[in-house]
């Protein structure tokens, strides 16, 4: 199958997962959009928890839920500098 041929097939493969994905996604009430969106927050807030206890150890409870806030948040320098004055409150 030559290269242009399997572009088009991904294309088409992925612009119809995408049209079923947003017709579930429309399907939802706010109620369960909110819920799958917090659920999604959950998910990436644990991996992100896991890579910073494998890059650092093991930390408190308290001290890896701010290392997750920095990673998460930390784009914007008002938060960072909430977040990392927190930090210095807190016991590894």
């Amino acid at each position: 199958m030559n290269c242009s041929r399997l572009l088009s097939l991904r294309s088409v493969t992925m612009s119809s997962i995408e049209t079923e994905y947003q017709l579930r996604m429309d399907a939802l009430t706010g109620r369960e959009r909110v819920a799958r969106s917090l659920a999604l927050l959950e998910w990436s807030s644990e991996m992100i928890a896991r890579q910073i206890t494998k890059e650092k150890g093991p930390l408190s409870a308290e001290r890896l839920k701010w290392e997750v806030a920095l990673r998460l948040y930390g784009s914007d320098d008002a938060v960072r500098r909430m977040i990392e004055s927190r930090l210095t409150h807190v016991s590894h």
